[in-house]
């Protein structure tokens, strides 16, 4: 079935349609309120997204990404958390409601997509476990993920129909999205460079001659990079274009590998849930439910493979990057999931219920509550000692969100603990970690936050002198325990 014959299917219903559509909405939106409610206010829902939000916020006062503070992510992952807090809302609350707009969006357009395949309950189902397995997989608060896997998915729906008049318009509509996406996270290319080998082979089965192709290889590669060609044109023209250039672009190669492999043992059994629906969906379609479209069933066998190479471009992997994985995995599983299979509603059921089992509700609510209540005590202790225009506080490792809640000035363009504190960051920063360590405390920043318990291998040289410092000059005042790792807030023994 095509996209065409999808839509028209999805209309023929005349004036249901638009009340069924509202009633999935309606239903997405409440699962996506449940799923993701344990987190809403929680600002150690997430670790990465903390930064984010004190970049986005810092952005609404003048600073600028790369130059003033600094981080490899794309421009437009910060444009979207400055979004979120020129809200109004308090942070986690701007960004996290932002995402979860994001993720009913996806939702919705994994439904669309598996119209192709399946029937209206189905595609439903499908939307549905989408949310749930998006949160399963590290994206149950703000993560890059919530915001560029729409972005495929939209990309997908334009582009799968080459048989349309408008396939090359749609095609060229993809690619600008593709670019935006390009933006949040640069890892999307390999998803991107799908998308668009799939319009020029169709355009070459239309009959396009190869002087043709490649000028439409060109015209999509440029709308893709439009977007980052115009951020580069920004940062040249205030200035700062060096500090775009090694940010963007230089950084990511000089940072070190994890020692591990990239296949780890770990991680092989953390995605084993969506690999079986891989399997079972391959199985169900050579034996049990063909596919309504096998031409819409390839091609999404094709996108889950543009995916595993979006999770594993990176040198380091990262458990949340495999939220990518999710919507080819369900799309691929919907001839197991649907309903008009032998076994009737079973499978979207059971999937559906397993999917939230692993959630773990109950316990993630007791964890956020404990969190809260930590943060809340490590604000309330560190607030009076520190301003906003001086006597910054330094979060050597523990959370971000600390800068925000404290109202603490920011003591380095560095902000990220990890950059300052991980080994693996040792030559990607452009200065050494612990000439920038010395500076910083040099200072003498009136709180220092340390964590008993590192998430990354550490560089020694700038761990030892800081524990060194602590004993020396620093008092513990204050200890919490977030995310398993206790938090200590450390007082200058001369503030006393």
């Amino acid at each position: 079935m095509t996209t065409i014959t999808a839509d028209r299917k999805a209309l023929a219903s005349g004036s249901a349609w638009p009340r069924r559509g509202l009633a999935v909405v309606v239903l997405l939106a409440v699962v996506a309120v449940v799923v993701r409610l344990p987190f809403l206010g929680d600002h150690n829902a997430d670790i990465d997204e903390q930064l984010y939000a004190l970049i986005g916020s810092q952005m609404l006062e003048g600073q600028l990404p790369f130059a003033d503070l600094w981080d490899r992510k794309p421009l437009g992952l910060f444009l979207i958390y400055a979004l979120a807090a020129a809200t109004g809302l308090p942070a986690p609350w701007s960004y996290q409601l932002l995402a979860m707009i994001f993720i009913v969006i996806g939702a919705w357009l994994v439904r669309r997509l598996a119209l192709l395949v399946t029937e209206h309950g189905t595609a439903t189902g499908a939307a549905v476990i989408y949310i749930v397995l998006m949160a399963i997989y590290g994206s149950h608060s703000a993560q890059t993920e919530v915001f560029h896997v729409p972005a495929m998915l939209a990309m997908a729906l334009l582009v799968f129909d080459q048989s349309r008049a408008d396939a090359l318009r749609r095609a060229f509509i993809a690619m600008l999205i593709g670019g935006i996406a390009l933006q949040v996270k640069y890892t999307v290319v390999p998803q991107c460079a799908f998308f668009g080998a799939w319009v020029l082979w169709g355009q070459y089965r239309k009959g396009r001659s190869l002087p043709q192709l490649l000028a439409l290889a060109a015209g999509f590669a440029l709308a893709g990079l439009l977007p980052t060609i115009l951020v580069g044109l920004f940062y040249l023209g205030v200035g700062e274009w060096d500090a775009f250039w090694f940010a963007n672009f230089v950084s990511f190669f000089d940072r070190l590998p994890a020692g591990d492999s990239r296949f780890v043992m770990e991680q092989l059994l953390y995605v084993s849930p969506m690999a079986a629906l891989t399997l079972f969906g391959l199985y169900a379609a050579l034996r049990m439910r063909t596919p309504d479209s096998w031409a819409a069933y390839r091609f999404f066998w094709l996108f889950l493979a543009a995916s595993y190479a979006t999770v594993y471009f990176p040198s380091t992997i990262y458990n949340y990057y495999f939220a990518a994985l999710v919507p080819g995995s369900l799309l691929v599983a919907l001839p197991f999931l649907d309903r008009r299979g032998p076994f009737k509603v079973w499978p979207l059921v059971l999937t559906g219920v397993g999917c939230f089992a692993l959630t773990y509700y109950p316990g993630r609510i007791e964890a956020s509550q404990d969190h809260r209540a930590a943060m809340e005590d490590l604000t309330a202790a560190i607030t009076p000692l520190v301003g906003s225009q001086a006597d910054c506080l330094w979060v050597f490792d523990g959370p971000t969100a600390l800068y925000q809640t404290t109202g603490s000035c920011l003591p380095t363009r560095f902000i990220y603990p990890d950059h300052l504190n991980n080994a693996l960051e040792r030559d990607a920063l452009g200065i050494r970690q612990i000439d920038e360590v010395r500076r910083i405390m040099a200072a003498k920043p009136p709180v220092v936050v340390t964590a008993d318990r590192p998430f990354t291998a550490q560089n020694k040289e700038t761990l030892a002198y800081v524990e060194a410092a602590m004993e020396r000059d620093y008092m513990p005042l204050r200890t919490e325990t977030i995310h398993d790792r206790r938090l200590t807030a450390w007082i200058r023994k001369d503030q006393r």
